[in-house]
């Protein structure tokens, strides 16, 4: 299976955000799927990438020119995507994605997710969106959510949302099934 991963790319977040990557990467690396990723260097990016070919796994980078002349290209990709922008390059990751996963991240990492999952809504793909939810990392965002749902600007029958799962055991469980 090719699991997307959406992350930070920041160095100095704390080490306990840090260790999901490594977590996620090596249980990717050991059951055998391929991780798509940003293709960069720092933060999550580096930890899930380094763990996920360090136990295995086969690594694909999906990478834009202004990431790459800022001298951030990884070099552990078994295949390196280069596209023209940041818009194709979320379009190419979910292009090559069976499930997308969101770990904590800042502004981009947000883009990812909602363009995975406005892009689900109106039927481009059906692929699963999980959001890990670590320490509640995200209640905002559902709190937001849940607003927009209560003022009807979400429909109650929609039919596609992201999955938040609070663990990655959860999320191991949700790829699974």
């Amino acid at each position: 299976m090719r699991i997307a991963v959406y992350c930070s790319a920041k160095d100095v977040i704390p080490e306990e955000y840090l260790a999901l990557g490594d977590a996620l990467g090596e249980w990717i690396g050991i059951h055998g799927h391929t991780l798509v990723y940003g293709g960069a260097t720092g933060g999550l990016m580096s930890r899930t990438s380094d763990a996920a070919k360090a136990s295995g796994a086969h690594v694909i980078g999906v990478i834009p020119p202004r990431i790459k002349a800022a001298g951030r290209l990884a070099t552990n990709c078994d295949y390196l995507i280069e596209v023209n922008n940041m818009s194709e390059r979320k379009q190419r990751m979910r292009d090559e994605a069976d499930v997308i996963v969101c770990l904590p991240g800042s502004y981009g990492t947000l883009d990812e997710m909602m363009d995975a999952t406005s892009s689900a809504i109106v039927g481009e793909h059906k692929k699963p969106v999980y959001v890990l939810n670590y320490k509640g990392f995200y209640e905002p965002l559902k709190q937001q959510i849940t607003l927009m749902e209560q003022l009807r600007f979400i429909p109650e029958q929609q039919a596609y949302q992201p999955v938040f799962v609070n663990s990655l055991d959860e999320l191991y469980e949700k790829i699974e099934n």
